[in-house]
């Protein structure tokens, strides 16, 4: 399967985003968070409890606004706020690749290698 992004961005514009990805992340690890204590003190109660599904449609939200703006949110675990940003690098489509206790983009993989194939972004897309 191809992957066709709706935006391309350059290193330059996926930081000028940073602030506003970086928000919306950490709405999304307090909403989650939230979500997992309220579930853990409901337990068996908590799959249908209006609080939660709430908070998973919150979640959503701010998942689409991060795809409105073109990048994508790859942390399944809410843990650590992965964001992918597809970029050219070398005339190559690749991920520019920022996680939430990064203070800015310094890494890259190719399309289908994902996080455990991060490099750092080349010198030359960082002036």
């Amino acid at each position: 399967m191809e992957f066709h992004p709706r935006k391309i961005f350059t290193v330059e514009a996926a930081r000028n985003t940073l602030p506003f990805v970086k928000k919306v992340v950490a709405d999304i690890l307090d909403q989650s968070y939230e979500s997992h204590i309220m579930a853990s003190i409901l337990g068996k109660d908590a799959q249908n409890h209006p609080q939660i599904l709430e908070k998973l449609d919150k979640i959503q939200d701010l998942i689409a606004e991060l795809e409105e703006i073109g990048c994508y949110y790859k942390d399944w675990s809410f843990q650590f706020g992965l964001v992918d940003f597809p970029a050219e690098i070398d005339g190559r489509l690749v991920f520019l690749c920022w996680r939430s206790d990064e203070d800015d983009l310094y890494f890259y993989h190719e399309i289908h290698a994902g996080f455990a194939g991060r490099m750092a972004i080349p010198e030359v897309y960082l002036k």
